[in-house]
Parts: structure tokens; C-alpha cells; sequence
């Protein structure tokens, strides 16, 4: 192939604003491909159009396009579209992905050489495509492809939005370290500080495998940072309906990893720029639920006066004399399962009696000590803050650390530990 066939059989990479346009502004001529294309131009919208971002993926890039073609035509032949979005790969993954166009009659290839990043890439080979439904998969098979029919169901039975999710029934990570997972969990909670109103409509925020109506997204003008596209989805386009399908998280089988720590700086800065953003986000603040926090304080003063009954009665001279400190740290334990069990039966009990059995309760429970141990540590920070650093008084400054950690605990749990969030397997 020359040169010149070379360059006319790929997508012409969009300009301009990052905005998706609607299913009836989509022409034979927004479709970017000229006479010389060797591409079949299309004349109508498909159902399904998918893009693979990729980078130095030439390893996997013939294995993937092989198993997602292979999956989608026995599914909705011909009614879909498979988007190879390629940053300029030193390794040459966009001329490994062309050379499998004549194979696979689906396949549209886009090579980037002025722009670069994960999300940008997701949403500009959106704009090249013409499904009625867009999806984003990674380029490296972490992700399971046959989970692609779980979601496109979800879509089919009314989803705006449908995303996989590692932290639902049938989700999980094959094998990552403790780091990872504590650094993916902190992020989410990062998240749900900054972004409540967004990052708390999932599960897994941070997932890069997710569909989306066209219709939910179109017009609005997208402006990511960083890898995490679904925040950008979730922020900015009218999702209403979401459903969310598990799936376990894949080692890589070729190829390098490419999670760094500007990725989770990245990730902080897109927060708040979605945090700072006028318009839609601003109206997404809801009505602060305080029936809910006042049986929330309630319980918390109910732990108060366990905390202090077993401190006497593990502490005291005249029962089992133990030292303090071993004695405050069982006193505070048991506060903190007394707390829970009555949050459980009482503050959340419409949202644990969806997620029932043992394991779940467990894992509910779990999350609440993490919580409470978070709260302790922001409680002795305020406290020594308030007092050290702006000279009030121990017993006020006391005080407004103790309310300011259960507005955290409270709002904290409500999103991460008692969270109910819609599962299709």
C-alpha cells in the first residue's frame, strides 16, 4: 500500500471542540472518510460504535480486534463499528491496526499526532463515529470483551449509561498488589469528598469500560483531564438511568502497564475542575438527607456512652485495671460496632435490606471501622489545628472537630459503605 492509500484509508482525526454531535446531524460527510477511502462510507447511523484508545499497543492490538469483531458479528453484524484511536505508537500500532482494515470490514483506524491522552482520544473517535450507542474498551484485553453484551443489554432495556464495575456482584481485580488497590480505593474516596454529586452515582468511578447513549451526551462540550473519562460522562452529559454490570480486571498479557502517579495527579485536578464548572454541575446538588444524619447523630452519641462504660469497666482500679491505652482501643471498637449495628438497623436500613447476607454486612462493616479510623485521625488534625495553630479554646475547638468528623463519617458512609448501586449479571 502506498503512502497516499496509506493516509486516505484512515479517519481523519476531528478538531475543535471536544463535543459529540447528535444522531441526526450525522451525514455521509461527517463521517470523515473521502472517495479515496478504502473504507465503505456509511450512509445511516449503526447501533454500536466502540473505540479502542491505544499507545504502544502492537502486541495486543490483532488479539483484540480479533475477539471484539468476533463478538460483535455474531451479535449485531454490520451494525456496529470498531474505532482504533492510536496516539502516534513509536511501536506502530496504528499501521498494525490498518493493515487488519481489509479483513475486518468494521474496522476504522484514527492516528493522532498533534493531541495526546486517553480521554481526548475516547471522545474524538466518538465524534468520528456514528453508533446511536458509544463504548470505550481498553486496548491491552484487561478488560473481558463478552462483558460488551452484558452492557449493550443495559442499554437495549433503557441505561443512559452502562458501566463495568470492579466493586459489584461478579466484579473483582485478578491479581493487584495491596498498593493499587489501596491507592484505586483512596482515589474514589478522594472522589467522593470533592465530587460527591458525580463520582457517587457509581461504583467504580475510576472504570474505563463503560457504553453510553449517544442522545445522553450530545451537545455538551467535554473537557477531560487525564485518563478518566466516565467522570467527564457523568459530570457533564443528562445520565439518569445507569446500570452497572461486574467484571474482573485482567493482568496484562502483553505490553507494559502504563498507571503512574501523574495519573492520579491528573485525576485530582480533573475533580476540581469538574468541582469549579458552572452549568449542569452546579445543579446537581441534592437535598441533604437530614432526617437521616439526625438518627446518624443519634447512634453516634449512643456510642459515646459505650465508649465510656467499657473504658470504666476495663480501665477502673475497681474493675480489670488494664492501662489506658489498651483499654481505649477496645472501648473505641466496641463504640464503633455498636454504632454500626444500630446505622445498619436504623439510619440505613432501607439501603442494607437491598444488600443482604452475611458477606455483604460484613463488607459494610468493614468499610465503617476504615471510615471511623479515618475520622479519628481528621479528628486529632482538626483538634490540633484549631488549638495549636488558631489559638482556640481546647474545649471549642474540641467541639467543632467532633462535628466536622461526623458530617465526614456521616456523608462518607451514606456514599462508600451503605451505597446500593444497581448490578446486571
Amino acid at each position: 500500500m502506498s503512502i497516499r492509500q496509506q493516509q486516505s484509508s484512515l479517519l481523519p482525526v476531528p478538531t475543535g471542540a471536544l463535543q459529540i454531535s447528535d444522531v441526526s446531524e450525522i451525514t455521509p460527510a461527517s463521517t470523515g472518510l473521502n472517495s479515496h477511502s478504502s473504507v465503505p462510507k456509511k450512509t445511516n447511523t449503526v447501533k454500536f460504535s466502540l473505540v479502542v484508545p491505544t499507545y504502544n499497543e502492537s502486541k495486543n492490538i490483532t488479539a483484540i480486534v480479533e475477539v471484539l469483531s468476533s463478538l460483535l458479528d455474531a451479535s449485531i453484524p454490520e451494525d456496529y463499528e470498531l474505532i482504533i484511536v492510536d496516539d502516534n505508537s513509536p511501536d506502530g500500532t496504528w499501521e498494525s491496526a490498518q493493515a487488519l482494515m481489509p479483513e475486518y470490514p468494521q474496522l476504522r483506524v484514527m492516528r493522532r499526532t498533534e493531541e495526546r491522552g486517553l480521554s481526548t482520544a475516547v471522545i474524538r473517535g466518538w465524534q468520528a463515529g456514528n453508533g446511536q450507542i458509544l463504548g470505550v474498551i481498553d486496548g491491552d484485553l484487561q478488560h473481558p470483551p463478552k462483558v460488551l453484551l452484558q452492557l449493550l443489554s443495559a442499554i437495549e432495556r433503557g441505561a443512559d449509561l452502562a458501566v463495568g464495575s470492579r466493586h459489584v456482584e461478579g466484579g473483582g481485580v485478578s491479581s493487584w498488589s495491596a498498593v493499587r488497590r489501596f491507592l484505586s480505593r483512596g482515589a474514589q474516596l478522594l472522589g467522593l469528598v470533592i465530587l460527591p454529586q458525580v463520582v457517587g452515582r457509581v461504583s467504580d468511578p475510576m472504570s474505563g469500560y463503560f457504553m453510553v447513549r449517544r442522545s445522553a451526551i450530545a451537545g455538551h462540550t467535554m473537557s477531560p483531564i487525564g485518563y478518566k473519562i466516565l467522570i467527564e460522562v457523568l459530570g457533564r452529559g443528562n445520565i439518569d438511568q445507569i446500570a452497572e454490570v461486574g467484571y474482573v480486571f485482567q493482568e496484562r498479557r502483553e505490553g507494559e502497564s502504563k498507571v503512574t502517579w501523574k495519573q492520579y495527579i491528573e485525576y485530582l485536578q480533573h475533580l476540581l475542575k469538574l468541582r469549579l464548572s458552572r452549568g449542569r454541575i452546579g445543579r446537581l446538588q441534592q437535598q441533604f438527607p437530614i432526617g437521616r444524619f439526625l438518627r446518624f447523630g443519634a447512634v453516634g452519641l449512643s456510642g459515646v456512652f459505650v465508649d465510656m462504660a467499657v473504658l470504666y469497666l476495663l480501665h477502673d482500679p475497681s474493675t480489670l485495671g488494664w492501662g489506658l491505652t489498651r483499654s481505649k482501643i477496645f472501648a473505641a471498637e466496641a463504640a464503633i460496632i455498636n454504632n454500626f449495628f444500630w446505622n445498619d438497623a436504623w439510619t440505613f436500613a432501607d439501603m442494607s435490606s437491598q444488600q443482604r447476607g452475611w458477606r455483604k454486612r460484613f463488607k459494610r462493616f468493614a468499610k465503617f471501622n476504615i471510615v471511623c479510623l479515618v475520622g479519628l485521625v481528621l479528628n486529632v488534625l482538626l483538634l490540633n489545628i484549631l488549638y495549636n495553630t488558631l489559638g482556640v479554646h481546647y474545649q471549642l475547638a474540641n467541639l467543632i472537630a467532633i462535628a466536622l468528623v461526623t458530617f465526614w463519617n456521616f456523608w462518607i458512609n451514606l456514599k462508600l459503605s451503605w451505597r446500593v448501586t444497581e448490578s446486571d449479571n
